[in-house]
């Protein structure tokens, strides 16, 4: 049957773009949730239009000028207020003695993702490793700052390195716009993020060391473990709590006194291949039944033997997508 043929032959051309399809729209967008969203938007709009497609642009580049502008029209349905961001992008750290640690619903708030969801499939090491730093915590919640066309503009351009040309046909606009709004948006990026990002490969042997360290010391309650763990300008975050602070003598009394509780609260599972490039583990609270119930996913900035930054994502409905990618 020629509908058969025909969807063997859209499977065949567009499925090779899923995962970069994915992390497009999770850059776009911030939540792993709205992407995979997105990207079934993407694949029915594209199914639709297929007997259309006259090959004018390669099918990589048709595909991503319909992500695009599906992430562009629900960018535009949110206020500038609805953009989702981690705490450390709403203010300066507190101070320990008058903190509320209550968490802040009203705030959309940025999500982890799997590198199992957008790592290439062949395991080229060099794609692997650039797929991963495309996803880093600090790259996605900068770009959340950025007007969306700002937004797509960058990422198209320094992130999946489409030509000035073909992104200006995907957004309908001029060559000399898309450089106009690529300049801006590396000037806004420089000052979100004007440090370089060291932080380790989830899956070299010593950030795997750390996180294994830090698992330990966090069921075992071991708040001493944690201050020799932690950089003495370390931070810790744990959205969708809105205060967060920076220093080992700012962070440690805080996990102490209102985290760490008695020794096997806390079960954590690492994640064998990273969130967001970064090592990272699922975690569980125990419940009241001397049960495990799921709390959500920990991503670590690991410098060397130490950690530079903890972002706790406390939301329990991350925990289902992280087990079913199989990474945990």
């Amino acid at each position: 049957m020629a509908d058969a043929d025909d969807a063997a032959e859209f499977a065949r051309e567009t499925e090779p773009y899923r995962r970069e399809l994915f992390a497009h729209c999770y850059r776009m967008l911030g939540s792993v949730f709205d992407a995979e969203d997105l990207v079934q938007e993407t694949y029915l709009r594209a199914w639709r239009h297929y007997d259309g497609f006259e090959g004018r642009s390669s099918v990589r580049t048709w595909l991503h000028q319909i992500a695009t502008n599906g992430c562009l029209t629900a960018l535009a349905k949110r206020r500038d207020a609805d953009r989702r961001v981690l705490p450390s992008g709403l203010g300066p750290p507190e101070d320990t003695g008058t903190a509320a640690l209550e968490p802040d619903p009203r705030q959309r708030w940025l999500q982890p993702v799997p590198d199992a969801l957008v790592t290439p499939e062949s395991g080229d090491p060099a794609s692997v490793v650039a797929a991963r730093e495309g996803v880093r915590l600090a790259l996605v919640a900068s770009l959340q700052h950025l007007p969306a066309k700002q937004r797509a503009v960058l990422v198209l351009r320094d992130v999946l390195a489409f030509p000035a040309t073909e992104v200006a046909d995907m957004l309908q606009t001029s060559t000399a716009s898309v450089k106009s709004s690529l300049q801006r948006a590396r000037a806004t990026l420089k000052e979100q993020a004007p440090t370089p990002d060291h932080t380790a490969e989830p899956t070299a042997p010593q950030a795997r060391a750390v996180l294994a360290k830090y698992i330990k010391a966090f069921e075992n309650a071991d708040a001493d473990a944690l201050t020799r763990l932690l950089l003495q300008d370390a931070s810790i975050e744990a959205p969708p709590i809105r205060a967060w602070f920076q220093g080992v003598e700012h962070c440690i009394p805080v996990l102490r006194d209102h985290v760490l509780g008695d020794p096997g609260l806390w079960r954590m599972v690492p994640v064998a291949g990273g969130a967001n490039g970064q090592p990272a583990a699922v975690g569980y609270l125990r419940d009241e039944e001397g049960g495990y119930q799921p709390y959500g996913v920990i991503v670590l900035d690991v410098v060397g033997d130490h950690v530079r930054r903890i972002v706790s994502f406390g939301d329990p409905r991350l925990v289902a997508v992280f087990e079913r990618c199989g990474g945990v």
